[in-house]
């Protein structure tokens, strides 16, 4: 049992690492003091549930992908907010290994794509595997047959692309964003 707390504190740190936040600054979203929250991470005893719910829902990852260490299946879309009103104009090199922590037994396919306001809206396409797209300047509609959700820099989505989808420009700038086809 004690192995298993090791397993969840190294999974818990993993995955803030792999998001990119400090160890100060988890414990600032979740409203714990830094000793509480580093001492989830060293030994894993006596973590709240509700702990791990806010950490899976602040790094994008389903609940039972926390505690079983196994990716959960993706049905439809998981939106993540992390702009927290910070411009990012170029792609920071820690959100690699957010891709890779989310996707490490898949093939990825990066691919980063400009939309200007003028562009007509892309038909809707659908095609295998989980999809992730990161706003990275501007807004950008995600469309999903008749859903559309708007991102503004910094915030991602996880969805599944065997639903038709279709991405667009909103707003009077040029948007960036990268995304990412796991097969």
């Amino acid at each position: 049992m004690a192995q298993d707390f090791k397993e969840l504190a190294e999974r818990l740190k993993g995955l803030r690492d792999a998001c990119g936040y400090t160890a100060e600054e988890m414990a600032e979203m979740l409203k714990l003091d830094i000793e509480t929250y580093k001492g989830y991470e060293e030994d894993g005893k006596d973590i709240p549930i509700s702990v791990l719910y806010e950490v899976a829902n602040k790094c994008g990852v389903d609940f039972t992908e926390i505690v079983t260490g196994v990716g959960a299946k993706l049905d439809t879309y998981h939106v993540v907010r992390r702009g927290h009103g910070k411009s990012i104009d170029r792609f920071d090199g820690y959100r690699f290994k957010d891709l890779a922590f989310r996707y490490s037994h898949k093939v990825m396919q990066p691919l980063l794509v400009t939309l200007d306001p003028t562009d007509k809206p892309a038909a809707l396409v659908s095609h295998a595997g989980q999809e992730f797209n990161l706003v990275l300047k501007g807004t950008v509609a995600v469309t999903f047959e008749d859903t559309e959700i708007i991102l503004n820099e910094g915030d991602s989505i996880y969805f599944n692309p065997t639903h038709p989808h279709g991405q667009k420009c909103v707003g009077d700038t040029k948007a960036r964003f990268l995304t990412v086809i796991a097969e």
